[in-house]
């Protein structure tokens, strides 16, 4: 009788100390978003967030939570609640370069989060003003060593993809080239048609429509492999600049202490979404090419991320504005 009394009392204890797994979830979901509402990222969470209602029969919300690089909502995920209510849509930007640039803005995303899945990757882009009169990557090559110091790229801000992506060019190719941030893509891409600058490391989708217009030349895409969207584009190590990839990826991560029955559920849960068809042509037309993992898969490529870009960073002597 003792024995059979221990074994329901452990039964008991160990459904109470779990009681939100097998409902999981029972209530609104948040996916905090750190920047405003219409960019990649947040465009990818609205996206995903009807689908994964619909796969797990709960609502799920996008909370923007914006300001100082994605740090402030970076850390309200990390410091909230870690019971599956609220999630963090991160990218390359908040999650591992603005961490690198502003120590101190939010505990370190390495221990703080727990990967979930992979969600997007939008290619960059090299660009080039057309008043630079170079057609291929040897040209512009040619053109930076000749006139070290007198080129200029831009970028959507400072410490970012787009940033860092023409930091580590300049790192890898041997070229001296000067940074100018502008707040976004939009207004750095005008003044790249205006010749106000040399060349900018661009989101594809951007850059796109003003290079097939004839007013700027996209030589080259800046990650590992070719993009599905344009595979036309060579990348930028194929045309002679070795050690070079950049990527501007989206990815989804929760509280670390977060159950891992929760993540993992989750996790299947963004696979399903993202792979179907629907949801790829989606991505597609906004020229993002869906990506998913699994939670392990993610931690490890965060940890990779922060060990390609911590000795850029610092090279560079890039550090918040």
């Amino acid at each position: 009788m003792n024995t059979t009394r221990r074994g329901l009392l452990a039964a008991s204890g160990a459904a109470l100390a779990m009681p939100a797994l097998a409902a999981w979830p029972e209530r609104t979901v948040s996916l905090v978003v750190p920047y405003t509402a219409g960019g990649s990222t947040d465009v990818v969470a609205r996206l995903l967030a009807p689908r994964l209602q619909a796969i797990l029969g709960q609502s799920f919300v996008v909370d923007n939570r914006t300001g100082a690089g994605g740090s402030i909502g970076t850390a309200t995920v990390a410091r909230g609640p870690a019971d599956g209510t609220v999630f963090l849509v991160s990218s390359a930007s908040n999650h591992v370069m603005y961490p690198i640039v502003a120590p101190g803005s939010m505990p370190d995303p390495r221990g703080a989060f727990a990967g979930v899945s992979q969600l997007a990757d939008i290619p960059l882009a090299l660009t080039v003003a057309n008043r630079l009169g170079v057609s291929d990557m040897a040209g512009l090559l040619a053109l930076l060593k000749r006139e070290p110091g007198r080129h200029s790229f831009a970028s959507s801000g400072v410490g970012g993809s787009q940033h860092l992506a023409g930091e580590l060019f300049a790192m890898r190719a041997g070229v001296d080239i000067v940074h100018v941030p502008y707040r976004g893509g939009g207004p750095a891409l005008n003044d790249l048609v205006a010749g106000q600058v040399s060349l900018a490391f661009l989101n594809l989708p951007t850059a796109l429509p003003q290079a097939e217009a004839g007013k700027v030349k996209i030589l080259a895409v800046a990650g590992e492999k070719r993009s599905a969207l344009k595979p036309d584009i060579p990348t930028v190590t194929e045309l002679g600049v070795q050690g070079f990839a950049v990527r501007s990826w989206t990815a989804l991560f929760a509280p670390r202490a977060t159950p891992p029955e929760i993540v993992t559920r989750l996790s299947g849960a963004v696979r399903q979404a993202l792979e179907e068809p629907g949801m790829k042509a989606r991505f597609a037309e906004l020229g993002a090419e869906a990506e998913v993992s699994t939670p392990a898969e993610l931690d490890s490529f965060v940890r990779d991320e922060f060990v390609l870009w911590e000795p850029v960073i610092r090279a560079a002597k890039v550090t918040a504005q």
